[in-house]
């Protein structure tokens, strides 16, 4: 290892305040080849366990790993053996510490005063500087700097991005929304199949809220979408995050996947037309114990509808109703079939009509006896009306 340019005795005083109780950050930041580089070290809870997570953003590209003690006080010599014109700031509870080396290689030193500051810092705050109260939401409940930032919905400096900002609400809704579905304690092991995944903005949210936000020991996370570019970039992002063993993301069709056996839960989020139903039929079939999903464009009911209605066909002959009645159908089918197949089912919305106009989900949980006879009775008597056969009916009731 190379010796650092720092004085021994102030190398000893930040080796010492990094390991040492009441440790919140390090941070070194500095220009390398005309390129700004910055590496951080900060104290993180996972799976009950504290880790340094050292965050390295090399000219914008960031990478994340979660270091044990020996790793981080290897991690750290580097840090400090680092040579040339930089700036080094270490925050905690005992004060801050400033360091700026000059060209010379001449350490100047300033120090604040004591904080008053938790040990490990278990939850982020809102990650966009303003003069509010900042909201209670799931991502704040823990560290979510650095998921912010891969994800991109926060820039460098942690700062949520303006045009980020209905993105952010719509995950921490999903989050509020999945909460009733998880069990009160931890699991032993948690299993999570997020269909069309697509950029994996919940799929690596939820992931990260449950180990790191409450601790679950044991969560496995599967990302599912038929587009090879999005899985590769998802993938890309779990790494970075250090979340590769636990997160794993394949390109295929969701009535092709490969289910794990009774998975807790199966999300499908903005799952185009029959995609939202193939995930439904997948999960019945795998035994999910719950499911969430929020439909997207629905067309299949909307090119159906033309021998069925009765006193109400009417409604068929304006685009926009016909379109509404279309999604209103396509949804009411779906939670009727889930209730048929034994889960108890609502529709609700779940974010404000602003943030997206596609803001109603389905949530359901296994519980209720299979074949209900109202139930089916009712399925069939709508199905009657509008003259027509689902897509998810013909999947799941074929043999009723």
């Amino acid at each position: 290892m190379k010796p650092s340019t720092l004085p021994p005795e102030l190398c000893e005083e930040i080796r010492t305040r990094v390991f040492a109780p009441g440790f919140i950050r390090l941070t070194q930041s500095l220009v390398r080849e005309g390129k700004s580089f910055r590496i951080s070290l900060r104290p993180v809870r996972l799976k009950g366990e504290t880790f340094l997570q050292a965050e390295m953003v090399d000219d914008g590209r960031t990478q994340v790993r979660n270091l044990t003690e020996a790793a981080a006080r290897k991690g750290l010599d580097e840090i400090l053996a680092q040579s040339g014109k930089r700036d080094l700031h270490l925050v905690s509870r005992e004060g801050d510490l400033h360091i700026r080396v000059t060209k010379k290689e001449r350490a100047l030193v300033a120090r604040g005063k004591a904080k008053t500051a938790p040990e490990a810092p278990e939850a982020a705050p809102e990650p966009e500087a303003n003069h509010d109260r900042i909201k209670k939401q799931p991502l704040n409940s823990f560290d979510s700097a650095a998921l912010l930032r891969v994800l991109g919905l926060a820039d460098e400096r942690g700062a949520l991005k303006p045009s980020m900002r209905g993105k952010y609400d719509q995950v921490n809704a999903l989050l509020r929304a999945v909460e009733p579905l998880l069990p009160p304690e931890a699991p032993a092991r948690f299993t999570i199949v997020d269909c069309g995944c697509s950029k994996a903005y919940l799929t690596l949210a939820l992931h990260a809220y449950l180990t790191q936000g409450k601790g679950w020991p044991c969560v496995s996370t599967l990302g599912i979408d038929r587009n090879a570019g999005v899985i590769a970039s998802a993938q890309k992002m779990a790494t970075t995050l250090g979340l590769a063993q636990e997160v794993e993301f394949r390109a295929c069709a969701i009535a092709e996947a490969d289910f794990p056996e009774a998975p807790n839960l199966v999300m499908s989020l903005h799952a185009c037309d029959t995609a939202t139903d193939d995930a439904l039929i997948a999960a019945v079939r795998a035994k999910a114990q719950s499911l969430l999903c929020v439909p997207c464009c629905q067309h299949e009911l909307h090119h159906a509808l033309d021998n069925g209605g009765g006193a109400m066909r009417a409604l068929l002959r304006h685009g926009i109703l016909r379109e509404r009645l279309a999604d209103l159908l396509t949804d009411t089918f779906r939670a009727q079939v889930l209730r048929i197949c034994g889960y108890r089912a609502r529709v609700m919305e779940f974010v404000s009509q602003e943030a997206t106009g596609r803001n109603i989900l389905i949530r359901a949980e296994r519980g209720l006896r299979p074949g209900l006879g109202e139930a089916e009775a009712e399925y069939r008597a709508l199905c009657d009306l509008w003259q027509v056969e689902p897509y998810i009916g013909r999947a799941l009731l074929a043999s009723e």
